[in-house]
């Protein structure tokens, strides 16, 4: 909502020179198009537009020129109109995007599931959750499209059990009763969870790497009582693999989070979750930030763990993402959630139907 009203407030001022950082990422696809309009008339008058965004997709469509950064330095200008997607990354990450390897779904048992979850909101610009119902088996990656503010943060809390609020026996893990047990009890049965806050709900923005491995990992970090010693060298090595595995640019094991680029702590905590091997993995917006090539990699990584055997949970605004990875997929509008739909059957313009909160006919 905010920066939605970010926009609006900047478009109201009759700007001469407009930059727009990310500006879609809350956007459903049918007002992604009334902005790009609205951004073309502003050029006709004159206005000069900065657009700074990862999707490639919207730099060829809208922009006329292109400057390419990698590494704080400039890699090419192009007219992106003459380039494709494939060209545009190569200038970005120096190569192109691995081809992710999607094979055919072959699930097992119900692994993380919800029926009759309705949660009235404390938060006074929070949204209720109203009977939402849902399972994700073994060996497939189910997605939750929608545009923020719906209701994903509510739900995400109260599947990862920072919220305990949720009526007993609407939340399951594995058929056990989970609605109002602590993340701890939910992460000792399997389940890990990818916030989407990295600073302050992902890591601790004053410690150490090797320190915010700790949140997640601490069965394997720290000994059985009596003593229960963490072992530092241990902990450090933990972190330099997820660091080193996951291209994350940092300073090392010792280094703060908070001295990570966003992209670069997004990748160290995507990483740190999917190397505990979990089997239900909670991701909320797992590439936001991130270059296309990580993007790339962070997605095979999610589509490796289902072919594992991991149920995996996507909650993303960008649908191409969701397209990518997902089996199945969800809308969440208004604190409800659609049914669900095969993403080989939905299209772009469903999925957008949807996350305004018509499905069925009927709002949600």
């Amino acid at each position: 909502e905010r920066q939605r009203v970010e926009i609006v407030r900047a478009l109201l001022t009759d700007p001469k020179v407009l930059i727009l950082d990310e500006p879609t990422s809350v956007l459903t696809p049918q007002a992604v198009r009334t902005l790009f309009v609205t951004l073309r008339q502003l050029a006709a008058t004159g206005c000069s537009i900065l657009y700074i965004s990862h999707k490639l997709d919207e730099i060829r469509e809208l922009c006329t020129n292109c400057t390419v950064l990698r590494g704080g330095k400039v890699t090419g200008t192009v007219d992106p109109r003459n380039e494709s997607n494939a060209s545009l990354s190569r200038l970005m990450i120096g190569a192109e995007p691995p081809k992710l390897n999607h094979r055919a779904v072959s699930t097992g048992a119900v692994a993380l599931s919800a029926q009759n979850l309705s949660i009235a909101t404390d938060d006074p610009f929070g949204v209720s959750l109203s009977d939402i119902a849902f399972e994700v088996r073994a060996g497939e990656v189910v997605g939750i499209a929608g545009v923020s503010g719906n209701g994903q943060q509510e739900l995400l809390a109260a599947l990862s059990g920072e919220s305990t609020r949720a009526p007993a026996g609407s939340i399951r893990l594995f058929g056990n009763d989970i609605a109002r047990r602590n993340p701890r009890v939910r992460r000792a049965g399997g389940l890990h969870f990818v916030p989407e806050e990295r600073l302050g709900r992902g890591a601790v923005p004053t410690l150490s790497l090797a320190s915010n491995t700790l949140l997640s990992r601490a069965s394997q970090l720290v000994g059985r009582p009596p003593l229960g010693w963490v072992s530092p060298k241990a902990t450090a090595a933990l972190a330099a693999d997820i660091i080193q595995k996951f291209n994350v640019k940092a300073g090392g094991p010792q280094s703060e989070a908070k001295s990570l680029s966003g992209g670069n702590l997004q990748k160290f905590i995507v990483g740190r979750e999917i190397s505990a091997k979990p089997k239900v993995l909670i991701v909320s917006q797992p590439t936001w930030g991130v270059d296309v090539g990580a993007a790339a990699q962070i997605r095979g990584e999610l589509l490796e763990l289902r072919d594992a055997g991991c149920a995996v949970l996507v909650v993303s605004e960008e649908l191409d993402e969701l397209f990518e990875v997902c089996d199945r997929m969800h809308v969440i509008a208004k604190g409800r959630l659609s049914p669900s739909i095969a993403t080989n059957e939905a299209t772009v313009e469903k999925i957008g139907e949807w996350m305004s909160g018509l499905w069925g006919g009927v709002a949600a």
